[in-house]
């Protein structure tokens, strides 16, 4: 019993290595091996689906722009951020996300359930200035997204490597994406088989500019719908923590 007891483990380094490396293997496959025994981790929620053309270019701009450093997109289940912020985040809202936009630091609000809070008009003068619409925010303005065009060169191709990833997005929605990305800023053009293509989907003038598809719609229009594709009634509410 002595060989094996705490003191010679610890003075024998090649037995210490080996013991540890098997409790370290022990423990991963207790973490890992349930993962392949289920159809998946992440439950289907009805309401769920692909980002919009435009949805996604502004997805992209928020991810240049570094918006992740300051706004999470997690909603804990804890009552104190259930009551400010509404439902807690569920893991399929984020499915269609590559990266997923949860993060932890919130030197502004978390932006999971902002879709339809605030009107497009809020959120033009809130890009511009902040602090014409929040007079206590450190956020940086963003005046020059109302003033860039919108690259449309490389939405489509982000479509299809999406789709390879295990988007559905479909052969019409792939070859229809210019078409949707135009229309759902433009009230005045026949949006109808977009909104069937991507049901709930917000069709608006976002940026006030109907000459020109600019980087602001974009980003609007990922704003307007943040939060706003699961009707949570339907879902059932667990127990919050106190």
């Amino acid at each position: 019993m002595s060989r094996f007891s705490h003191a010679t483990i610890e003075k024998n380094s090649i037995l210490l290595l080996v013991l540890t490396l098997i409790a370290v293997a022990i423990g991963g496959l207790v973490e890992i091996v349930p993962t392949f025994l289920i159809k998946t981790t992440v439950e289907d929620v009805e309401g769920v689906r692909p980002y919009t053309p435009l949805e996604l270019a502004g997805r992209d701009i928020y991810v240049r722009e570094g918006c992740y450093a300051c706004h999470s997109q997690m909603i804990r289940s804890l009552r104190s951020e259930v009551e400010r912020y509404g439902h807690y985040s569920l893991a399929a809202e984020s499915k269609y996300d590559h990266p997923f936009q949860w993060g932890s630091k919130r030197t502004g609000p978390d932006l999971a359930r902002v879709g339809g809070k605030y009107s497009d008009e809020w959120h033009r003068v809130h890009m511009a200035d902040p602090r014409a619409v929040v007079p206590e925010s450190v956020m940086p303005g963003y005046p020059f997204l109302a003033e860039t065009p919108l690259a449309t060169h490389d939405i489509q191709n982000s479509l299809k490597v999406l789709a390879l990833l295990g988007t559905p997005y479909s052969e019409e929605m792939v070859t229809e994406t210019l078409n949707d990305l135009y229309v759902q800023q433009n009230p005045d053009e026949d949006y109808d088989p977009m909104v069937e293509r991507y049901p709930g989907a917000v069709v608006s003038n976002f940026d006030g500019n109907p000459e020109v598809v600019t980087e602001l719609d974009a980003m609007i229009a990922y704003m307007q719908m943040l939060g706003t594709l699961v009707d949570f009634s339907t879902v059932e509410r667990s127990t919050l923590v106190q």
